[in-house]
């Protein structure tokens, strides 16, 4: 069984996410639905899974998602990280990457301690440098259909060119594309994944044009 290699730094989500387009969010299932969607969206080419666990009843899903990864070679990210104590469970249990919907500095930090990499969620300039300051090398946009595609290119195009930016929060596979051209790297896509299409059809972003 192939153990997943966990990122030693941040920097190291230049390798895990560059190039990956997508991000399957998989929000409220129980462990056998997180698995089973989990191993459709890795049939499908879409490498990067997110399982929030933003109470204490979802991280048995985590826990299921990060079984079925390494039995595939693949690892796992835990979202809706916002305290030092899920880091610390977050980083015991295995995981590749955290995410959180805002940038907190204390959390920031213990993953850096703990060798996880994090993507804070940002919505403004002023978040954007506190973040880049505070060593972090990837952004989640959040929500990224209320600050529309405009704000993309004005921050890529603009004061941050190089920016790496998650756009998260209201994305489908009817609006994924038109965020990855206006700049963002990377689109990640929850609950529109209650709808058993929009799998397949993320998947085609991965796919030469």
């Amino acid at each position: 069984m192939t153990e997943p290699t966990r990122p030693a730094s941040p920097d190291a989500l230049d390798t895990l996410l560059a190039g990956q387009p997508v991000m399957a969010i998989l929000r409220h299932l129980g462990p056998e639905d997180t698995v089973r969607l989990a191993t459709t969206a890795w049939d499908l080419g879409i490498q990067l899974v997110e399982v929030p666990i933003q109470t204490p009843d979802a991280v048995p899903s985590l826990e299921a998602a990060l079984a079925a990864g390494r039995e595939r070679g693949r690892g796992v990210g835990a979202g809706t990280v916002i305290s030092v104590e899920q880091v610390e469970l977050a980083a015991r249990l295995g995981v590749t990457f955290t995410v959180a919907p805002g940038l907190d500095v204390d959390v920031v930090a213990a993953s850096q301690q703990h060798s996880v990499p994090h993507v804070p969620g940002v919505a403004t300039a002023s978040e954007i440098q506190s973040a880049l300051r505070a060593g972090c090398r990837w952004l989640k946009a959040f929500p990224a259909t209320v600050l529309g595609t405009s704000w993309f290119g004005a921050m890529v195009k603009g004061p941050f060119p190089g920016l790496k930016l998650v756009a998260t929060g209201g994305i489908d596979a009817g609006n994924a594309r038109s965020y990855l051209e206006a700049g963002a790297s990377l689109v990640a896509v929850g609950s529109a994944l209650e709808d058993p299409e929009q799998l397949p059809r993320l998947a085609e972003l991965i796919r030469p044009a």
